[in-house]
């Protein structure tokens, strides 16, 4: 578990060193797993339809949802790796 973890917390270090920036989808699902990794499903009220920004980063995490934080680890892991 611990080794998870640590392969987990290089990877978010990773994150903020690619070479290029990704793409909106692949930052939202970066973002969506990261989140599920580290606070389990989305329990936030769904932003109104003004907060464009908000609500994609709503539904990508929801879409996570029942995803367990080890899955949305390793799955957040194997992404930043095929990014660098």
């Amino acid at each position: 578990m611990s080794d998870l973890n640590a392969l987990f917390e290089a990877a978010v270090t990773n994150s903020k060193t690619l070479s290029e920036r990704p793409d909106n989808g692949t930052l939202l699902k970066i973002y969506a797993l990261y989140k599920q990794a580290t606070e389990g499903d989305n329990e936030a009220k769904k932003p109104s339809f003004s907060d464009m920004v908000g609500r994609a980063k709503w539904d990508a995490w929801e879409k996570l949802k029942d995803t367990t934080a080890d899955e949305a680890k390793q799955q957040y892991i194997d992404l930043i790796e095929s990014l660098r």
